[in-house]
């Protein structure tokens, strides 16, 4: 992905729209989003991954890789189908305005996502061409999703997981699988409907924004969760003892986030049966994200060259140790029947965290751009590679990332000389907080980097009460929404006058 055009964008990921039904969803907020991004003069528009939460409401610990968030689906679409009334949407529960309690949202529209189900299927859903079309496409994930999420409504009771369901289910026994199939038919029918509600609004949604020339940057997370259709259904990828269960989970070293560092829990790949088979599952997990979105922010691009491997039986990362990776392995593989004419890939490499010469060298080797994040600039050193006057053209500059403060909050819990180094490189001399975070906006907009793109918090100007995520904290995080009253036309039209002004206006 080198010689990239310059452009703006914001991120935002669609749970933090505002909507009637307690989580942003791919409704008319969403179209309304793609609007102001047009006002705005942006052209990227980067969300966080689509895929069904896991444990603590992340996105990046999903129980598929390959499935959409079912709690995205806009309800009022199925109701224009003909699959929900009037009745059914007319009096939704009293859902806060500014947090999605995923809990709440789940119990409200799970039981209308069935609803509209069974109508379809009570009337001619089995014979629906595009209903078929797509379950026949996608049969090579959703088949073992629809029967994984199935059974784990069966067997899940009290947080059971796949390796506690019956011996001939955990172990994929052909007849067992067979019969599961059989016995659970609706509820096996039931996920499919939901994927198929999910990807179509998604790619309606995807077209409108294209045809705004508006492109989507989407997030493809390294790990999935151990209690997952891929794992179940793919036991021999990953790093598991002989009753499936994980001997080994990823995570991170003490860091800038946490000074036990990060303990995920995700299983760790089994990189030698990946390369047994050519990386087809990598591959096909590409192909997938790729029909979601225009570009690819992989993340933990780190852990492709090496990664921190945690013995499953201790309780922080820090008794973690290094491990090998796949290095340009898996990339060529995606390139040989993903990449353009030229074998690129459209990825942005998420390298931060502790990044070596030799995770920069694999980054280079497949040229991929990496990312530049403007509030770990300001440690004192001239050297910082964070610091724009360090920026390369192929990279891409945040003021913060979703795994940030926001840029106010940040900008607050800065000490007085930490501030005063901050106005320094600036040539800001006010000793008021009122103009943060726009410096630090106009700062990254006129960056080398080619692509250049704000959380929306730090267009609003908002604090750290409206943080997506905090990394050491595993509850609570990945909440926020805005309310659209927040919004005014003075917040586009700054980002546009900057956008104009430093040439990231595209086409």
């Amino acid at each position: 992905m080198s010689s990239l055009p310059r452009q703006g964008g914001i991120l935002l990921h669609p749970t933090s729209l505002p909507g009637p039904h307690g989580t942003g969803d791919l409704g008319a907020a969403a179209y309304h989003f793609v609007d102001w991004l047009v006002a705005a003069g942006q052209s990227l528009w980067q969300v966080l991954p689509l895929s069904r939460v896991g444990p603590g409401n992340s996105p990046y610990v999903s129980p598929s890789a390959f499935a959409g968030n079912e709690l995205l689906i806009d309800l009022c679409k199925l109701r224009d189908a003909g699959w929900l009334s009037d009745d059914d949407l007319a009096a939704p529960p009293s859902f806060p305005s500014e947090r999605v309690d995923y809990g709440a949202v789940r119990a409200f529209k799970e039981p209308l996502l069935r609803r509209a189900a069974a109508r379809f299927f009570a009337g001619p859903g089995k014979t629906d061409s595009a209903f078929a079309a797509f379950c026949a496409d996608a049969s090579a994930w959703l088949d073992d999703y629809a029967l994984f999420m199935a059974l784990d409504v069966a067997h899940g009771a009290d947080g059971a997981l796949w390796q506690d369901w019956p011996a001939p289910l955990a172990r994929r026994k052909a007849s067992a699988l067979r019969a599961a199939v059989n016995r659970h038919a609706a509820e096996v029918n039931f996920w499919k409907f939901c994927q198929w509600c999910f990807f179509e609004q998604w790619r309606a949604l995807k077209s409108y924004a294209n045809s705004r020339r508006i492109e989507i940057v989407g997030d493809l997370p390294i790990f999935v969760a151990g209690h997952s259709a891929d794992v179940w259904s793919h036991p021999e990828l990953f790093d598991l003892d002989k009753d499936g269960r994980q001997k080994t989970v990823a995570g991170v070293p003490p860091d800038y986030f946490s000074a036990s560092g990060q303990r995920w829990g995700n299983p760790l790949y089994r990189w030698s049966a990946h390369a047994d088979n050519a990386y087809r599952w990598w591959v096909e997990r590409m192909r997938q994200t790729m029909t979601l979105c225009d570009i690819v922010r992989i993340d933990h691009f780190r852990g492709f060259e090496a990664f921190w491997e945690i013995p499953a039986s201790a309780e922080t990362a820090i008794d973690g140790q290094w491990r090998s990776g796949p290095g340009e392995a898996v990339f060529n593989a995606m390139r040989r029947e993903l990449g353009d004419a030229q074998g690129r890939l459209r990825i942005i490499a998420e390298d931060l965290g502790i990044i070596t010469a030799e995770v920069n060298a694999l980054r280079a080797a497949i040229g991929l751009p990496g990312m530049r994040i403007l509030q770990f600039a300001f440690d004192g050193d001239a050297k910082n590679p964070y610091l724009p006057h360090n920026h390369e053209a192929d990279t891409v500059v945040y003021t913060g990332t979703h795994d940030n403060d926001t840029t106010l909050g940040w900008w607050q819990s800065l000490p007085p000389h930490a501030q005063a180094q901050v106005r320094a490189y600036l040539g800001a001399t006010a000793e008021s907080d009122d103009d943060m975070p726009w410096p630090l906006i106009r700062l990254a907009c006129s960056s080398v980097a080619a692509l250049c793109i704000i959380p929306f918090q730090d267009v609003l100007g908002l604090d750290s009460a409206h943080r997506m995520n905090q990394p050491s904290l595993a509850e609570g995080s990945w909440e926020w929404r805005f309310e659209w009253r927040w919004v005014n036309s003075r917040h586009a039209e700054k980002l546009a006058a900057l956008t104009r002004l430093y040439g990231r206006s595209h086409g």
